[in-house]
Order: structure tokens, then C-alpha cells, then sequence
């Protein structure tokens, strides 16, 4: 994923969020911080959002069942991985990927996982907790191989 797709994803998305949520044109402009008019041309896919304003409907909304449905888990985690590359701090708490998520490989309760819909990996400890997430699968696999060693 990429920041047009993530971007293309949320716009058409954004009607779908706010109705979710109960909220009015006026109330969703005010919450996102963007005028009315812009959330309309948005919402009728006349113009996108920004990348900002994405990241504002990511945050704000990363617990709504339209959008991680589209993206497949925390739109944050998402959002992190096209800005960073790579997140290996801070540990978050995951509910161990058994929704969009397929195990790579396990070792000592420790999991590689790889998205179904993003194809990002991740490696979750013992706690599912998240100890990297990246889109690029040497790089997951260089971490995994290393963690193993030390296991």
C-alpha cells in the first residue's frame, strides 16, 4: 500500500465512516478540521483528501469497522508503515492477528505474520504484542531470523 491507494481508500470510505458514527456534514467537517464543502466534493468523489486529512480520518476513526475492513486491522499501523518503512518501537498490544493475518512462522510462541489485504508482516511476542511491522519482507525476514537466534 501506498499513500495514493491509502489516500484513494479513505476518500471513498468517508461517507461510509461518518454515517457509521452518526455524524453530520457539519459535525464530520468540524471534527476533521476541513470545511463542509471540501467533505462534500470528498464524498462525492469529485476531489480526495489530502494526505493530512487522511491521516486525521485514520487516527480519529481507526477503530471503524468500514475502515479496518478496507485496510485490514489498524489503519494507523498502516498510515506508520508508508511514512517510516519500518516500526520496531513502541511495543503495542495487538489482539494477535486472527482476522486479517496469516502466520508465516512460529517459533516459542513468538509469530511472523503477513497481512491478507495491506501484505505487510509483522512479529508478535509471546503476549501478542508487536515487536515490528514493515512492508518489506527481507527486512521482516532478517529481524525474524535473528530474533529466533536468541530465543
Amino acid at each position: 500500500m501506498d499513500r495514493e491507494f491509502i489516500t484513494q481508500m479513505t476518500s471513498d470510505s468517508l461517507k461510509l465512516i461518518r454515517t457509521e458514527n452518526k455524524y453530520t456534514q457539519d459535525k464530520m467537517a468540524e471534527v476533521l478540521g476541513i470545511s463542509k464543502k471540501t467533505l462534500v466534493q470528498i464524498e462525492k468523489g469529485r476531489i480526495l483528501a489530502n494526505w493530512t486529512t487522511t491521516i486525521a480520518i485514520c487516527a480519529l476513526f481507526r477503530h471503524s469497522e468500514t475502515l479496518q475492513s478496507r485496510i485490514g486491522g489498524d489503519p494507523m499501523e498502516v498510515i506508520e508503515l508508508t511514512a517510516h518503512e519500518v516500526i520496531i518501537t513502541p511495543r503495542e498490544k495487538t489482539l494477535g492477528g486472527y482476522v486479517w493475518w496469516k502466520n508465516i512462522d512460529e517459533h516459542k510462541k513468538h509469530r511472523l505474520q503477513q497481512n491478507h489485504l495491506s501484505k505487510h508482516y509483522r512479529i508478535l511476542d509471546d503476549e501478542n504484542y508487536r515487536i515490528l511491522s514493515t512492508f518489506d519482507e527481507d527486512a521482516a525476514m532478517e529481524k525474524w531470523e535473528a530474533m529466533k537466534g536468541i530465543l
